[in-house]
């Protein structure tokens, strides 16, 4: 595949304008934790790139930093997109639990949403000609029901502001592109995993590697995820495959868990044991809702699970990296 990209991003319709200097990707949220992998993933592949953050940090071979102070609607992008052929934009206010924002939707809409289309107006009007957005599995809802499965094909219907705000853009963008010519290519993810790892995700590592008993033996769900690794390969693959152009695709790891099969699997992959005892699902999410916390529970306790057959069979991308092999790296920097 690097291969492919590497000559994509260096030929028609991705050629670099004169001068080896300039990159032919701009890759934003590069400080990010899906940025972090994806740009060491540019570089391992050797593929010319920009990286736009808010912060300092390395670089490696073939690859500019651009300074960007916020991502907004009047963010200044010209100095990001010139010479660019190809957009990977990850940059955006993540979904943040306990929001104390007063009105947390305008606050998405203006990073996530307004942020996004100037970002696709300014890429379009310097000539980029792919753009891959990244957004989010939850602009379907919170949950499927038992043996059900989101798919592309389904009508959105986000029950959060981060939702919300992805699904706006995601509108937007089929506008420009239809406007403009520049080919767009939204990817919806689910809880992606991987090194560096926060929020709930990392709070079962660590309850797992303390060694607490958890009350969750009884849960019989099934959710999909994500790891970095997959994720990566195919955000990497939409970028160049032809079939990628002006679609939206649903992406996991193509095996769903349940939670106790994670907290287990989390523990093979730590050395360990996890400690589990079975509670009734029922009482953990009255008592979860006594505590403030029924959203938590029901993420626990309840399915999500995700269809990638149009990933499968339209990129004929599988993911390369197993479950198993994903949280062993997941957890790699939390154990010894």
């Amino acid at each position: 595949m690097s291969t492919n990209i590497v000559r994509l991003l260096s030929s028609a319709p991705f050629r670099t304008m004169p001068g080896p200097s300039v990159p032919s990707l701009l890759l934003t949220g590069s400080n990010g934790f899906i940025g972090r992998i994806t740009a060491a993933a540019l570089a391992q592949r050797g593929i010319s790139s920009r990286l736009s953050t808010h912060r300092h940090g390395a670089m490696q071979s073939g690859q500019q930093r651009v300074h960007i102070a916020a991502l907004g609607p009047q963010t200044d992008w010209s100095q990001a997109v010139a010479g660019t052929r190809a957009v990977l934009h990850l940059a955006a206010r993540a979904h943040v639990l306990h929001d104390a924002d007063p009105d947390p939707l305008s606050t998405y809409r203006t990073i996530n949403t307004a942020g996004t289309l100037n970002l696709a107006e300014q890429a379009a009007a310097a000539g980029a000609r792919r753009f891959v957005f990244v957004s989010t599995a939850k602009v379907h809802g919170e949950a499927t029901t038992p043996g059900a499965l989101f798919s592309e094909a389904e009508e959105p219907a986000p029950k959060d502001p981060y939702g919300q705000s992805k699904w706006e853009a995601e509108q937007g963008l089929a506008a420009i592109a239809a406007r403009t010519g520049m080919e767009v290519v939204v990817v919806r993810p689910p809880l992606v995993y991987g090194p560096g790892v926060k929020a709930n995700f990392a709070a079962l590592m660590h309850a797992v590697a303390s060694g607490w008993a958890l009350p969750l033996a009884a849960i019989d769900n099934r959710r999909s995820l994500v790891g970095t690794d997959n994720l990566v390969d195919f955000l990497l693959l939409c970028l160049e495959h032809p079939a990628a152009a002006n679609q939206t695709f649903l992406v996991s790891d193509g095996e769903d868990l349940s939670t106790p099969d994670l907290l287990r699997r989390l523990g093979n992959a730590m050395g360990r044991s996890a400690r589990l005892w079975p509670v009734p699902p029922p009482l953990l999410t009255a008592g979860a809702a006594l505590l403030g916390r029924r959203a938590a529970a029901d993420r626990l306790c309840g399915n999500l699970q995700l269809d990638i057959t149009k990933a499968r069979t339209l990129l004929n991308w599988s993911p390369p990296v197993s479950v198993d092999e994903g949280l062993r790296r997941a957890v790699a920097g939390l154990v010894p």
